[in-house]
C-alpha cells in the first residue's frame, strides 16, 4: 500500500503586544522576547508555512525583528494604529479560504469569536501563548494549544553607544 502524505498549509498571526507582555511577565524581565527561530519550526511541526504576520501596536517596531522574520520565514510586521485585534481578525478571515490551519499567537479572550468563526469555516485553529496569561475560555474553543515556554525565549541586551 502506498503512503499518502498530506501537508497542511498554516498561517501564523501574532498579536505582538499581547505576546510580548505575557513573555515579559513570565520571565520577570523586560528584555525577554520570543525566539521565533526556535518557536516557528516547533509550531509548524513539519507543516508548510503559508504566512507569518506579526501585528504590533506602537510607533517603534524593531527593524531587527522585521528583518529576521522576513529573512527566515518571509514574515512581515504590520504596525497597528491601536490594538492588533481588528487587523489580525480581518487577516485571519481573509486567509481562512487559503489555509488549513491558523495559529493565533495570543492568549487574549477577544479572539474567542474569531476562533468560533474560523472553525465554522472549516479551518483548524490553534493558539500559541504563555499558559498563565491565556484565557481559559479561549483554550476551551481552540483545536490545539501550544504553550510558549522558557525554551522558546531569549533575553537580549541593549547595546548602545
Amino acid at each position: 500500500m502506498q503512503e499518502i502524505y498530506i501537508n497542511q498549509s498554516v498561517a501564523i498571526l501574532c498579536d505582538g503586544n499581547n505576546i510580548e507582555r505575557s513573555v515579559q511577565e513570565q520571565s520577570g524581565k523586560t528584555n525577554t522576547m520570543v525566539n521565533f527561530d526556535v518557536l516557528i519550526p516547533k509550531l509548524l511541526d513539519g507543516r508548510g508555512l503559508n504566512r507569518l504576520i506579526y501585528f504590533r501596536e506602537g510607533r517603534h517596531i524593531s527593524d531587527k525583528l522585521a528583518e529576521r522574520l522576513y529573512t527566515n520565514f518571509y514574515g512581515s510586521v504590520v504596525p497597528c494604529h491601536k490594538s492588533a485585534d481588528i487587523p489580525l481578525t480581518i487577516k485571519a478571515t481573509q486567509l481562512s479560504s487559503k489555509v488549513d490551519t491558523i495559529i493565533i499567537m495570543s492568549g487574549d479572550s477577544d479572539f474567542i469569536d474569531l476562533v468560533k468563526h474560523l472553525k465554522n469555516e472549516g479551518v483548524r485553529v490553534e493558539v500559541a501563548a504563555v499558559k498563565q496569561t491565556t484565557s481559559k475560555y479561549l483554550l476551551d474553543e481552540v483545536d490545539h494549544f501550544h504553550e510558549i515556554e522558557k525554551d522558546d525565549l531569549f533575553t537580549y541586551t541593549n547595546k548602545r553607544g
